[in-house]
């Protein structure tokens, strides 16, 4: 059950090992998500909300809570961004300052009120997701934005990896990051293995759907009707950019070779930046869902959502588009992703 504080004043700061940060004000009533007993109490500054202070040093978070996730707010800037409990006293490093957009979730970001004051970083109330996903309903979460990929190698070290080369032959994590450019050339296999790799699995069909359409359930997430533009639905052909002349209504000029080509979404006016179309979100603060690149969900036999960057409505209109014409171990330059995970009880 969750512990919340019903003071009229509550008072609460984050503590780093080598000194305590003036604290912010927030409003009484905030939850925050920890399990076990309901309890009241008012926190000092010092101590994290609801989180039980080491006997030995109170700046310590308890190790059983330390990987509890919050929301914390940056004196500054006013977004959010979601942390454990232990990087938010400093016990693990992670804390940055930096927001994830302005763009969030409203039942995570609900109990922002106008941005932290006085205060370096202040603790605004519990997400059951980790940073870089939204919180769907509190059911699930889903990536703010389209997979990148990091290599791992066989040290444990990584590396960047790039978006534009055939995973085949290297073990992959899924990261979900702005301003890059999302990886395509991967297939439906490999992008389960990807979010694995980071905790996370391949999106439901009907999940995916749902975070795509927004709390409000609209077919572009942001409406019901298409905007051209405000998504990047409306790319240049790469296959005709890269072969001048070929005749492209032939099958045999869309081979597994030519569609693997690294070049494709190089081409200018192809793939996009994660984020770069800001207005192409809604109100869970999901980005690219429409358009950019296809985007794999879990289905053995292989589907892939939302369209791309040329095609938002040629197998359905926007969170409805789906493409069941592929096995799950296809893949070419169209073909991205993004991770789904359990919400945090």
């Amino acid at each position: 059950m969750p512990i919340t504080s019903h003071a009229a004043r509550l008072v609460l700061g984050l503590v780093t090992p080598a000194a305590i940060l003036v604290a912010a004000p927030l409003l009484a009533g905030i939850a925050f998500g920890m399990g076990g007993c309901t309890t009241e109490e008012t926190t000092q500054v010092g101590s994290v909300v609801g989180v039980p202070q080491s006997n030995s040093h109170p700046s310590l978070v308890t190790a059983r809570h330390s990987d509890q996730r919050v929301q914390v707010a940056g004196r500054g800037f006013g977004a959010v961004e979601t942390r454990t409990l232990a990087e938010a006293v400093g016990l693990t490093p992670g804390l940055r300052s930096g927001s994830m957009g302005s763009q969030g979730s409203a039942g995570d970001t609900g109990g922002l009120l106008g941005g932290a004051t006085g205060g370096d970083w202040s603790v605004v109330r519990s997400s059951p997701c980790p940073h870089d996903m939204a919180s769907i309903d509190g059911r699930f979460c889903v990536d703010r934005y389209e997979a990148s990929l990091v290599e791992v190698l066989p040290d444990g070290r990584e590396q960047p990896f790039s978006p534009y080369e055939s995973v085949n032959g290297h073990v992959v994590r899924a990261v979900s990051e702005r301003g890059v450019y999302p990886q395509g050339y991967i297939s439906e296999v490999q992008a389960s293995q990807a979010c694995k790799q980071s905790g996370k699995r391949l999106c439901k069909a009907k999940e995916w759907r749902q975070a795509c359409m927004g709390p409000e359930h609209k077919t572009y997430g942001y409406g019901d009707k298409s905007e051209p533009r405000r998504c990047n639905d409306h790319g240049r052909s790469p296959m005709a950019a890269l072969f001048p002349g070929e005749d492209l209504s032939n099958q045999d000029a869309w081979n597994w070779e030519r569609m693997n080509r690294p070049e494709l979404n190089q081409v200018d006016g192809t793939l996009a930046h994660t984020g770069e179309h800001d207005e192409c979100t809604n109100g869970y603060g999901v980005y690219d869902m429409v358009g950019n690149l296809h985007e794999w969900v879990d289905d053995p036999k292989g589907a892939f959502q939302g369209g791309y960057y040329q095609d938002t409505r040629l197998n359905g209109e926007g969170c409805h588009y789906v493409t069941l014409a592929h096995e799950a171990r296809y893949h070419d330059y169209s073909t991205g992703f993004r991770c789904c995970a359990d919400a945090a009880q």
